[in-house]
């Protein structure tokens, strides 16, 4: 999964946005958190980050591939050097889930104005 895979993956999803930051990495954002990480430029190029859940965090460094992130791994996030290694559906798997993650961690009342958002954009 590139960059431009992952924009499109991800860009219907209630308050997502993405940005340069570091001016190497595109960061995804759900209102405002972070919730994934792709490497545009220098050595990490193509690397791809992203939060787990907690339960299935030692279990997920374990495989080949999949290494704690630097500087997140306490908040549990994981980091994949190679994605083409992984099924693009694996991966969208993983996004999703850092995704939920990150947005059950907003408060009620952010959770509920991108709830609002949602189901004003699913009407025809």
């Amino acid at each position: 999964m590139n960059d431009l895979e992952l924009k499109n993956f991800c860009k219907d999803w209630p308050g997502v946005a993405n940005a340069i930051k570091w001016d190497e990495d595109l960061v995804f954002t759900v209102a405002g958190k972070i919730f994934a990480v792709y490497s545009l430029h220098g050595p990490h190029r193509g690397r791809i980050s992203f939060k787990v859940d907690a339960e299935h965090f030692l279990e997920l460094t374990a495989q080949p591939g999949i290494a704690a992130a630097a500087y997140m791994a306490r908040a549990f996030w994981v980091s994949i050097a190679e994605p083409d290694r992984f099924a693009r559906a694996k991966l969208g798997e993983f996004v999703r889930r850092s995704y939920e993650l990150v947005r059950a961690g907003l408060s009620k009342r952010q959770q509920a104005g991108l709830d609002a958002v949602d189901v004003v954009a699913a009407k025809p």
